[in-house]
């Protein structure tokens, strides 16, 4: 599809995963080894994000829908499973209320929140961006190389500050900086992006990171309001991007998510 950036690998069903705001298809790089020998593993970066271009069509859950609607065909995945985390999973949430998917898994998900958890988990998003974008590349190195500088840069994020190498903490970054969506997807995000519809007829496996400081984990009643049939686990140990927190529990996860529409 134009404008949007993605790496495919793999054999078996197509699996979509879908990152969070301010991420890139990146992030789910410590799980696809052992995603790859059972599924066709797609990663993008959403518009606006990682390196796909801006996208003039918004950045609303409606456009996000429209966008994969397209990426879905072009592709030719037919009924692809997705998975995502944060806004990924919000948006897969919303591709099963769509009936565009075979599956769904949701990593903490984002829009099941209140309003004042909203308005916390979009303070801590823009307070990671501002120290993204001014904090001087030397220092953030500096920082990154130690354990406790990596803490302080990543510790509200995941679970596992340590298992972060210089490398990616800093091309993380560097992309939370300069990604173009940001913004405007939080502008979004203020008036909505919360989730009130139902996932009905698609298996949906909802996976809340046991330590995650930027969402709070709904009580169980709330999430069977939205999927009635989900499956629902806690991710120990990880915080709210779990990937490099415990890779093989993650890709558990997901492999197990999907194989329920199997």
């Amino acid at each position: 599809m134009d404008n949007v950036v993605f790496d495919r690998a793999g054999t078996g069903e197509p699996l979509v995963l879908i990152h969070g705001v301010g991420h890139r298809r990146q992030a789910w790089s410590p799980v696809l080894g052992l995603l790859t020998p059972h599924r066709d593993v797609i990663t993008v970066d959403l518009p606006g994000f990682g390196e796909s271009a801006p996208h003039s069509g918004g950045y609303g859950v409606e456009a996000a829908v429209e966008m994969f609607v397209k990426f879905f065909d072009d592709l030719g995945l037919g009924k692809p499973h997705v998975a995502g985390n944060s806004l990924g999973g919000l948006l897969s949430l919303a591709l099963g209320e769509a009936g565009l998917v075979r599956s769904v898994t949701a990593l903490s998900p984002a829009g099941l929140w209140t309003p004042r958890q909203q308005r916390y988990a979009l303070s801590m998003l823009r307070t990671h961006r501002l120290l993204a974008e001014r904090i001087p590349e030397r220092t953030a190195r500096r920082l990154a190389a130690t354990p406790a500088g990596r803490s302080m840069l990543t510790g509200m994020i995941v679970g596992r500050p340590d298992r972060l190498t210089t490398q990616v903490v800093m091309e993380d970054m560097r992309a939370l900086a300069g990604c173009p969506g940001f913004r405007p997807t939080l502008e979004q995000a203020r008036g909505g992006f919360r989730f009130e519809g139902v996932v009905r007829d698609v298996p949906v496996t909802i996976a809340w990171a046991e330590r995650d400081r930027i969402l709070a984990r709904p009580k169980a009643a709330e999430l069977r309001r939205i999927a009635p049939e989900a499956e629902l686990l806690v991710l120990r140990g990880c915080g709210h991007v779990p990937m490099n927190d415990e890779p093989e529990l993650v890709a558990r996860v997901l492999l197990d998510g999907s194989s329920r529409a199997m």
